[in-house]
């Protein structure tokens, strides 16, 4: 998946987190809703703007972000 295609950063937009396309929904609020519980299922119902293929980007951009994380040491 092309996370590119439904995840964007616009400084004008929750302070410039990544967020859905179109939405003000940030990554980091799917991502929270995910790990508090919430089915992908669940989140359609409470957010009907958003579709399946947005979550998983958000899924696939926080893997992206995570491969690509270096500690110094």
């Amino acid at each position: 998946m092309d996370y590119k295609e439904y995840i964007e950063i616009n400084p004008q937009v929750r302070f410039g987190k990544p967020c859905i396309k179109g939405t003000r929904i940030s990554v980091g609020d799917v991502l929270g809703w995910l790990a508090s519980g919430m089915t992908i299922e669940e989140i359609l119902s409470d957010f009907p703007q958003l579709n399946r293929d947005q979550i998983l980007a958000c899924l696939a951009y926080s893997a992206d972000r995570e491969r690509k994380t270096t500690i110094a040491i």
